[in-house]
């Protein structure tokens, strides 16, 4: 693969301390419109190859003395501000890659979308005017906000995140419920989207109570103009009996409302999943036999986001209270890979198309999601960090990526990986692969020897006169903890060779 698709490039440290910026002052201040803040982005989002297209030639900053991009940086009011001469110099020596004409549209339970990247149904796409300005951006569809016959009590705060070091966005938890809107209303929203935008995908996302709501939902989701109907049977945290993840934990609820919902349409129906069961092909296996059209997985994960020591309260804080909530954000990613992979080499379910959500925020990830068999995307936590502008990076890193491997249509990747998750006994098991390390790159700061030392094998050792690590190769299992842990990436696998 190019390594324009190398995510391990050297300056990932400065791009990750960009602001994103709404209407950044360092583009408005550069004299030469050098595009800093939208070549920035692509960069954060994965998409190198992106972001170097964008670059312009002769490259304005190898000559520009005054730096105004740099002293209009607003990250210089928190620390220092971001090089961003650097970073453009730094990517300028990349060859450009053509963007050859792929297509990007994919067929999804029988519906035409003209990329595979929707919203998926939260606050992200509650309104008209939301979902408006996303059509216009390029999104393909929404899978709009929960609907139900009731408007659901809400409380605030409802939104925290959980930082780890200098990361400030590892994961989200949301405690917030369907929406806020009436029924009515929900339904005008629908039927002005559709009017005004009849190539754009409308999912409606529905919840009941009981039998005669689900149909009835149903029922006025058809007639407002939607084309696929979602039933959520998984929201991790409705207050009320028989709502959200309680439904999805049980496939006797499933089967009895995903047949309720088929009574009030003719139109496609998606079942989504659950992650907060161990088993995710029982539910959804309840589903297809019932008369759903596909799946969609994985709503959040129950969960509880932290403890504060001082006070022994949790996040989000109403009133010293909280309560169990759902996960989300790119930490969920490989818990949502895993149940797809397994609804996917499932007998019952490998035809059953299945909208991919859990973790989605560059075009690599829902690449990844694609290669494991998905047909579609959702997306929202990632649009609540940084706006709905995401869509540029994944359809032209989405772009960029399949014209560099020769593929003409984005359909041709779904379901590349599946055979290559084998069950582990399958796992070839004679062989090693020690790890080899690159004295050039390597730093000298010993963080290889105390993990293997520490939580390892005892394989490694430091040279007394370069503090260079040497392999103990007698005691190496080849688990390769060592290159995980290398901050400077010096240390890979050697050639695979068989166990003596």
């Amino acid at each position: 693969m190019s390594s324009l698709f190398n995510k391990d490039i050297s300056i990932n440290e400065y791009v990750s301390g960009c602001l994103l910026c709404n209407e950044a002052p360092c583009r408005k201040a550069c004299p030469y419109t050098l595009e800093a803040d939208n070549i920035i982005r692509s960069l954060r989002f994965e998409n190198k190859a992106g972001a170097v297209n964008k670059l312009p030639h002769p490259l304005p900053c190898e000559t520009c003395a005054d730096k105004a991009c740099i002293k209009a940086c607003l990250k210089g009011k928190i620390n220092e501000p971001v090089p961003i001469d650097k970073i453009m110099k730094a990517i300028a020596a990349e060859p450009k890659i053509k963007e050859d004409d792929v297509d990007l549209s994919i067929d999804f339970c029988g519906v035409h979308t003209e990329n595979p990247f929707f919203l998926s149904s939260s606050v992200v796409g509650s309104n008209y005017e939301m979902v408006a300005k996303a059509f216009d951006m390029g999104w393909a569809g929404v899978a709009f906000k929960t609907i139900g016959m009731f408007v659901p009590k809400e409380v605030s705060p409802r939104f925290t995140a959980l930082t780890k070091e200098n990361l400030p966005f590892v994961g989200f938890k949301n405690i917030e419920q369907i929406s806020d809107h009436t029924l009515e209303e929900n339904i005008k929203f629908l039927k002005q989207l559709k009017a005004d935008y009849p190539t754009k995908i409308i999912v409606a996302s529905i919840m009941g109570q009981n039998e005669e709501e689900w149909t009835k939902l149903a029922k006025l989701m058809t007639e407002a103009g939607a084309d696929i109907i979602e039933c959520n049977f998984s929201c991790p945290h409705m207050t009320g009996e028989g709502l959200g993840s309680d439904v999805g934990q049980n496939p006797e609820l499933v089967d009895l409302y995903t047949k309720a919902t088929r009574k009030g349409t003719h139109l496609p129906i998606l079942a989504k999943m659950t992650p907060n069961i161990g088993n995710m092909e029982i539910p959804a296996k309840a589903a297809m036999e019932a008369g759903a059209t596909g799946i969609a997985a994985i709503n959040t994960i129950k969960s509880i986001m932290n403890i504060d020591l001082e006070n022994f309260q949790s996040a989000p804080n109403v009133e010293g209270k909280s309560s169990v909530g759902g996960y989300s954000g790119k930490a969920v990613k490989p818990i949502a890979l895993r149940f797809i992979r397994d609804m996917k080499v499932c007998k019952e379910l490998k035809d059953a198309p299945i909208s991919g959500m859990g973790g989605i925020e560059t075009w690599a990830d829902a690449a990844e999601f694609l290669a494991l068999g998905c047909e579609n995307l959702q997306i929202t936590t990632s649009v609540m960090q940084y706006g709905y502008r995401i869509i540029e990076d994944l359809i032209e890193g989405m772009k960029l990526y399949l014209s560099s491997q020769g593929y003409k249509r984005v359909s041709e990747v779904v379901g590349k990986a599946l055979p290559n998750i084998v069950a582990a006994d399958e796992l070839e098991r004679d062989g090693i692969c020690y790890p080899k390390f690159d004295r050039d790159k390597c730093l000298g700061c010993g963080r290889c020897y105390l993990s293997c030392f520490d939580g390892g094998h005892q394989a490694i050792k430091m040279d007394e006169k370069t503090n260079k690590p040497m392999l103990i190769a007698n005691k190496c299992v080849g688990c390769q903890l060592c290159g995980t842990v290398c901050p400077a990436k010096a240390i890979s696998p050697a050639q695979r060779v068989m166990k003596k």
